[in-house]
């Protein structure tokens, strides 16, 4: 159950071609556009950062610009599926309509369709012309298996990028055709599961198709022990979940990790159907909650600040955490009616934030979702950012082949082991498998919601707010 992330496009920006969408350098989904043409470039780092091969040289070559089919004067060739000498073409489902919000899980489409147009801008890769076709899954199992056939077997795509999946149901048919699917999110456990499936956060699991360790997925408790340090006094966190399988599995995790910290814990499990919300705000106000973590959708986080307002425990709290995905820039809208609990909104992740334009990881990507024109408070957050860093994951490891790219060679730069961050953008991540850890060295971004400001980063370098974090085992 996740919080909500951007908004959807306009009907218009998503038109259906046989099922799928044509996403071009002009306008994401309006199959319009054409790659825009760009100076000739001799390119030797991937964007924003050295794109490390698992040989740990480069791997990039100079490319003689988009359409020429040459790389360090070697002619391009039609090298795997979905790739020809002048074209690589990318498949993304995302689950825009969804049983819980339209918004949830259309994010990274922003930032993977921002990144795409920008990468054609500045010449593709290597000198072929990136084409991006999406499918929109509903939030379905049975249609993600309908548009998982439709791109592998009907667009022909040579992998799959920066996806959002409710329920990746035709999971298992990417991995039978070995199909890289990379710098996704890991909403289904699809992705602790298959050897294909590379999220954008990295993992150590097996992935040897059973879900984590022997069924088991890990958290860790850095987020907690972040706000132990940084606040200390009373560690009393409230936990607030629905009646709902998934969500109250994640949010018994959520208090577990707490647990582990030190905190005491109030857990209130709220019913899906007729959800009381004040009972719960009350019952965590004279217990003296200082801490409100949830697992929640966005309507039921919306509701829970209003009550937190209107029940007197906004004032009393120190921090309403949230996560990546309720990293938004829709927090003034969205929370209209509550600016005490808006004001206590702080959340963490594993990246720069998306409003520090100062960095120049981050001013890339904004002007390029204002060049698309998807730079407004609906369309901005954190997933998108990490939509265009699972792109920008991709395509280091595809430029990395040089001419002769291969699905196989892709995957030799995923499962490397060794950490990337996208040029500075993410916390170190990789796939070097191992067992289960107790602890896990991990660093973490934080930021609050001021108005006026947005989102204001609190931690002066993510790189080093790191913390030796207990690893909590639960069951997805």
């Amino acid at each position: 159950m996740l919080a909500a992330c951007g908004t959807r496009l306009p009907d218009a920006a998503f038109p259906s071609v046989q099922g799928t969408t044509v996403v071009t350098t002009e306008q994401p989904g309006t199959g319009a556009g054409t790659a825009s043409s760009a100076p000739t470039t001799s390119t030797t780092t991937g964007p924003d950062g050295a794109a490390q091969g698992p040989g740990g040289s480069t791997g990039v070559v100079p490319s003689a610009g988009p359409g020429s089919g040459l790389t360090n004067g070697r002619p391009n060739t039609a090298s795997d599926t979905g790739v020809t000498p002048t074209t690589i073409t990318l498949g993304q489902i995302v689950s825009r309509a969804n049983p819980f919000d339209p918004k949830a899980f259309v994010g990274p489409f922003y930032g993977a369709a921002a990144f795409v147009a920008d990468l054609n801008a500045r010449g593709g890769i290597n000198g072929r012309t990136v084409k991006l076709v999406t499918c929109d899954d509903h939030g379905d199992g049975n249609r993600n298996t309908s548009c998982v056939h439709s791109l592998i077997d009907s667009s022909h795509v040579f992998a799959l990028v920066a996806q959002s999946i409710f329920t990746y149901g035709g999971a298992s048919y990417v991995q039978q055709k070995a199909v890289p699917d990379v710098g996704s999110q890991p909403v289904d456990t699809a992705y602790d599961r298959y050897s294909h499936l590379w999220d954008v956060y990295g993992e150590s699991y097996p992935r040897n198709g059973t879900i984590g360790y022997n069924g088991k997925l890990i958290g860790g408790t850095e987020v907690y022990q972040y706000f132990k340090q940084k606040f200390g006094g009373s560690l009393k966190a409230g936990v607030v979940y629905y009646n709902v399988a998934s969500s109250t599995r994640f949010g018994q995790s959520i208090a577990n990790g707490l647990r582990a910290e030190g905190y005491s814990v109030v857990e209130k499990q709220i019913n899906f159907a007729l959800p009381d919300f004040d009972s719960a705000v009350l019952d965590m106000k004279s217990q003296g909650v200082k801490y409100v973590y949830d697992a929640l959708d966005t309507g039921g986080n919306v509701s829970l600040c209003r009550a937190m307002d209107a029940d007197g425990l906004s004032p009393q709290v120190t921090a309403k955490v949230t996560t990546t995905q309720g990293w938004v820039g829709s927090i003034q809208s969205d929370y209209s009616d509550s600016p005490g609990c808006r004001n206590k909104l702080w959340a963490t992740g594993n990246d720069l934030n998306y409003e520090d334009r100062d960095r120049p990881q981050v001013k890339r990507f904004r002007d390029a979702m204002a060049r698309l024109h998807l730079d407004s408070p609906d369309q901005l957050s954190e997933w998108a950012l990490e939509g265009w860093a699972g792109a920008q994951w991709l395509t280091d490891a595809m430029r990395s082949c040089g001419a002769a790219l291969t699905r196989k060679c892709v995957e030799d730069f995923m499962g490397s082991g060794k950490p990337y961050t996208a040029g500075g953008l993410l916390t170190a991540r990789s796939f070097a498998k191992g067992p289960a850890q107790k602890t896990s060295y991990t660093c973490i971004n934080a930021a609050r919601w001021q108005d006026g400001h947005g989102w204001v980063t609190q931690v002066a370098d993510m790189n080093k707010n790191c913390f030796d974090a207990k690893q909590i085992s639960y069951s997805p």
